[in-house]
């Protein structure tokens, strides 16, 4: 996947919580990845001002949302 037709499915303000998600979303055999605008991880401190995104394609933003969603209803 590319990101022409990716969509943002979530931002973040660590990159940690966004590579945790990229994770969990390659376990569940869907392709996402990141974008931040860090300064090629020069400047991490951006990350919190300007978040980190996590991209998907736009047919997988559905799933991907259930995916991420699923504990939020339990109880």
């Amino acid at each position: 996947m590319n990101y022409e037709g990716a969509v943002v499915l979530e931002s973040f303000s660590d990159k940690a919580f966004a590579e945790a998600t990229v994770s969990l979303l390659a376990s569940e055999g869907i392709e996402a990845f990141i974008h931040a605008d860090d300064a090629g991880g020069e400047l991490p401190n951006l990350d919190f001002a300007r978040g980190v995104r996590v991209l998907v394609s736009a047919e997988d933003k559905t799933r991907a949302n259930e995916i991420l969603n699923a504990g939020a209803s339990e109880d």
